[in-house]
């Protein structure tokens, strides 16, 4: 009993590290520019093709990864440059709206370039096992939960220790007052999509090699990552990464000592008891001020 607790864990952590890297990215669109981003889950497909087409052309994986995470950037870029710029005085609803229709044109035009195949990358370092007490885990799991580390804080940095970062949180909480006292507000919302772009490329390109990819992994992705925001709380970064976490590790469980065939079902059932109970999210203020 002990031996398979510990393994759901790995497996749990695993998972939910690549959805709090997601959740991470739709909550900085969300205080930048008060959009749900539903785009997200294609901006990890895109990271994840684009790796796996270079390196099968032979670029080398390192160049092929950071290639990879600068492509997506682009999309996320040009989506704020062309789909949320001219809607900016739109209503919510609107907005979603134009997300989810970037979504099906990103997926669509996925589809077209790389079919419908299913693709994996080769692991980082190698795939022999390693020993965890009882359990054993591949060196792909460290790599993922290391990479989410490292990118964790290296937002928290970004947002806490640089003038572009606090300039971007001024936005988060008055843009007129922000663009008053001179800052650019929309090359501000641009980086934060970018941003954005680079986790979920991230994010893709750390897991392929675990789960594959295809034109529409993505979707699933996307969608969970929304579940861990809003279980952390849509306001709070950390609460998205913490609500990642703890969205992995039950779905893990619950599919591991209950049923594998409710393994997605589990994740919809804790968000909409967090939504009839505490909609501010687990981390959040009933009266949030955003981060």
């Amino acid at each position: 009993m002990l031996d398979q607790l510990l393994q759901f864990l790995i497996s749990g952590i695993t998972v939910g590290s690549i959805y709090a890297l997601v959740g991470l990215g739709f909550a900085i669109i969300y205080n930048a520019s008060d959009v749900v981003n539903f785009a997200q889950g294609e901006f990890v497909m895109i990271g994840a093709m684009s790796a796996v087409f270079l390196v099968g052309k032979g670029v080398p994986y390192p160049l092929a990864v950071f290639c990879a995470v600068t492509i997506t950037i682009m999309v996320g870029f040009a989506l704020e440059k062309f789909a949320i710029e001219p809607a900016r005085d739109a209503s919510v609803v609107t907005t979603i709206i134009i997300t989810i229709g970037a979504s099906i044109f990103l997926r669509g035009a996925a589809l077209l370039i790389w079919g419908k195949d299913v693709y994996g990358l080769p692991p980082f370092t190698g795939d022999r096992p390693i020993s965890v007490g009882p359990a054993t885990m591949l060196p792909q799991n460290l790599w993922v939960i290391g990479g989410t580390l490292l990118s964790v804080m290296a937002v928290k940095f970004f947002f806490d220790r640089t003038l572009t970062g606090k300039a971007i949180l001024a936005c988060s909480f008055n843009k007129k007052a922000a663009y008053l006292v001179g800052i650019n507000v929309r090359k501000m919302l641009l980086i934060a999509y970018g941003l954005s772009a680079a986790l979920g490329a991230i994010a893709g390109i750390l897991i392929a090699p675990i789960t594959y990819t295809s034109y529409d992994a993505g979707v699933m992705l996307g969608l969970k990552g929304f579940c861990a925001a809003i279980l952390g709380g849509m306001g709070s970064s950390m609460g998205a990464v913490a609500g990642g976490l703890l969205l992995g590790v039950l779905e893990t469980m619950g599919a591991g000592f209950i049923s594998s065939g409710y393994k997605d079902a589990i994740a919809f059932v804790v968000i909409l008891l967090v939504l009839f109970f505490r909609p501010s999210g687990i981390l959040g203020k009933q009266e949030a001020d955003r981060v």
